[in-house]
């Protein structure tokens, strides 16, 4: 029997992860299972069915445990409130040993509960002791494998959630981004997009993710059109870029007399 291949995600916006479901036949997207991942056994949403998942890492994919029941996932919400309440513990534990440059962000328990991980952020330059804290929070939860994870500002943003800077209702590292890719302000000049802080700078205060939706696309029309101020034949005669239209792959062409005309890519010769 052939190996079904599921992607599971445990996080609403989060990376996919490969298992094996052969054991499985009837398993659907939407499904909830139960795996055993690096970080101990995990409850996830079902996300995908793959057809062609590559080579497993290992030589082999992680089958899964079972099919969630409906115990599993009321016992899934009860672990989304425990690990609420330990946000908020961990918070109070900040400011009880003056930590400074500290944000707790947020909690999560494995779904086993034999592991918590506190993600935290911090805006202090060079590292920040938290070994007082650490230990704090391990007393609190002597029964629990505690750990301390920091996160970067992009991660917070996708966390927290919230309005857009461009206006949209929730943030796009909220509602489909599961991995950030690099972001250069090269990106911004190469779209010809104002390099005012505010016009390219996320929530996060990082550069905004989507400066790469259609970046690939204008270095590509770039590539088919002279540069401004460049000399050109046209099937008008001969004339000089005043502008380029990169997404319609046209450009402004000036003509002899004055006269401005729009051509195609594919209308323009270099001038020799």
């Amino acid at each position: 029997m052939d190996a079904t291949i599921i992607g599971v995600r445990f996080q609403k916006v989060g990376k996919v992860y490969h298992f094996d479901a052969r054991e499985f036949r009837d398993i659907q997207v939407g499904d909830h299972a139960v795996v055993d991942t690096s970080r101990g056994r995990q409850l996830g949403e079902v996300v995908a069915l793959i057809d062609e998942p590559g080579d497993a890492p290992g030589g082999k994919w992680k089958p899964i445990v079972r099919l969630a029941t409906p115990r599993d996932l009321v016992l899934r919400q009860l672990l989304e409130k425990k690990e609420l309440e330990a946000t908020i513990n961990c918070r109070e534990k900040v400011s009880e040993l003056g930590v400074e440059g500290i944000k707790i962000v947020t909690s999560e328990f494995t779904f086993d509960n034999t592991r918590l991980s506190i993600l935290y952020s911090t805006e202090a330059e060079g590292k920040v002791d938290i070994k007082k804290l650490r230990t704090a929070i391990r007393r609190s939860y002597p029964r629990t494998r505690v750990e301390l994870r920091q996160v970067g500002p992009r991660d917070v943003a996708k966390i927290i959630g919230g309005m857009g800077a461009c206006g949209l209702a929730s943030r796009c590292c909220s509602q489909f981004l599961t991995e950030f890719s690099p972001i250069s302000i090269k990106m911004a000049k190469e779209q010809g997009i104002s390099l005012t802080p505010s016009e390219i700078t996320g929530m996060c205060g990082r550069l905004r993710c989507c400066l790469m939706y259609e970046y690939q696309q204008y270095v590509n029309a770039r590539k088919k059109l002279p540069k401004r101020g460049k000399k050109v034949v046209t099937p008008l005669g001969d004339g000089k870029i005043v502008d380029v239209f990169l997404l319609k792959e046209t450009a402004l062409v000036e003509l002899e007399g004055g006269i401005q005309h729009e051509f195609g890519s594919q209308d323009l010769e270099p001038w020799q």
